[in-house]
């Protein structure tokens, strides 16, 4: 029977389809790149047969030890489960000008450890560019060869002839294949370059790092399948004007997605941070109102950090929430359960909420810190300095138990607070330490 055959219309940029034609594709936005297609309706199918010896029990399935490669980046070893794993295909993305291509040369640097030849692809710099960053960071590379090629195909003919012991392509979103249609970039290309990648990575034990860019939503621009197809996802984040970045991962493999690294961007690239609770809070030394000290926790790091609130007068006839670090309709709600909880009105004041040192977070073990940090800018009260506050704020006004506060407390007390403000919880043995416990946020005592 013939099969019917059916005129669709797609994208050549994006590969969305339609049922007819547009001068203008309305999923990207691009002009004059739908195409007309024929399409088969219906496909015959043979009957497929299933042999159930092909089924394994998994008691019968021997223990697998996965071999990683420990970089000298001790941060970055964290964040990956213990090192890289030969064989996996490793995004890391980034907004531009974060240091995406700076830490791929110290990974670099760290490699020259093995004395095996390692491969840097480029498609957006020269090799002079790239010797300049390395004399830079102080960096002599005596293994690492340069390949500056744009073609998925000539990549992996160069690391089948050269068999490096590491292969970092810069960036997925310069990076085209002859059998793609479509211009570099676009979601056909990025999907069929990352499958190819991922295949020579399996087949020849190279472990291959992908850059990406991210949009302005912060996520790795492209399809989202590329997230599917890597093994791990590594989002180098920060604000390119603080001088901190934290490296997360988002998807992972070969260990835990909870773990991150916190590195200091300096002249001679980005030096990991061994205390960040000392960094974030360290510039902390005036008294001043709206600047409350709480705890976040990241995997298993605990870290202080400074929360600030400027609360003042609208000038325009709807007050505003302004944040920085910290989630927009979180501080609604807070401001919201403040004005109804409490005698206070904010229903004329604009409030500006700022996480110092460019760090975001959704925590919300914050949340009684937030709203502390309010109350005192509003009042004009400074919050004593050697006191940290901690606790979830529901919607009632009540203060609840966070994850971990016992192990946040501790963390504190290493670096000389006393005092702390918490929800009340039993069982919580942290000695020497003054503890405030209240059940609602009007027993504040900013409130008294």
């Amino acid at each position: 029977m013939k099969n019917q055959l059916k005129i669709i219309y797609s994208c050549s940029k994006c590969d969305a389809q339609f049922p007819k034609w547009s001068g203008r594709c309305t999923v990207c936005g691009a002009w004059s790149t739908i195409k007309e297609e024929v399409a088969d309706s219906k496909k015959s199918v043979s009957p497929v047969k299933f042999n159930a010896d092909e089924l394994q029990n998994f008691s019968n399935v021997a223990d697998e030890q996965v071999q990683r490669r420990k970089t000298t980046i001790n941060e970055l070893d964290q964040v990956l489960g213990g090192g890289i794993v030969p064989g996996s295909l490793i995004l890391l993305g980034g907004e531009p000008g974060i240091g995406k291509s700076t830490i791929a040369l110290q990974i670099f640097q760290s490699f020259e450890q093995f004395k095996q030849p390692t491969l840097y692809v480029s498609g957006e710099e020269s090799a002079g560019q790239v010797k300049l960053r390395a004399d830079r960071l102080g960096f002599k590379p005596q293994m690492m060869k340069f390949l500056g090629e744009t073609q998925c195909e000539k990549i992996i003919a160069a690391i089948s002839e050269l068999k490096p012991s590491l292969a970092i392509i810069d960036s997925i979103q310069t990076i085209h294949s002859a059998e793609a249609d479509g211009e570099a970039g676009n979601i056909t290309q990025i999907r069929a370059v990352t499958v190819k990648l991922l295949e020579a990575a399996k087949k020849l034990g190279t472990p291959v790092i992908l850059t990406g860019h991210v949009t302005k939503d912060g996520v790795v621009a492209g399809p989202k399948t590329l997230e599917h197809l890597v093994d791990v996802v590594l989002y180098l984040e920060g604000d390119k004007y603080h001088g901190y970045r934290i490296l997360r991962t988002v998807k992972n493999r070969f260990g835990s997605t909870n773990e991150i690294g916190i590195f200091a961007m300096t002249d001679k690239g980005l030096q990991e941070v061994a205390n960040p609770s000392k960094i974030f809070i360290e510039e902390n030394k005036q008294n001043l109102s709206g600047s409350v000290v709480s705890c976040l926790i990241e995997g298993s790091r605990a870290f202080l950090l400074e929360v600030q609130a400027l609360v003042s007068v609208t000038p325009f006839g709807y007050p505003q929430r302004k944040t920085a670090g910290y989630d927009g309709n979180r501080l609604q709600m807070l401001a919201a359960v403040i004005n109804k909880r409490t005698n206070l009105n904010l229903t004329n004041q604009d409030i500006h909420l700022n996480i110092v040192g460019g760090i975001k977070t959704k925590d919300p073990a914050l949340d009684l810190a937030v709203v502390s940090a309010i109350i005192s800018s509003y009042k004009n009260i400074a919050v004593s300095k050697d006191t940290i506050i901690l606790g979830e704020v529901g919607l009632g006004g009540e203060v609840r138990p966070v994850y971990n506060l016992e192990k946040r407390i501790k963390e504190a007390q290493k670096l000389g607070f006393t005092k702390a403000i918490v929800p009340k919880t039993k069982d919580l043995n942290v000695p020497s330490m003054q503890l405030s416990q209240i059940e609602t946020i009007s027993q504040l005592p900013l409130l008294g």
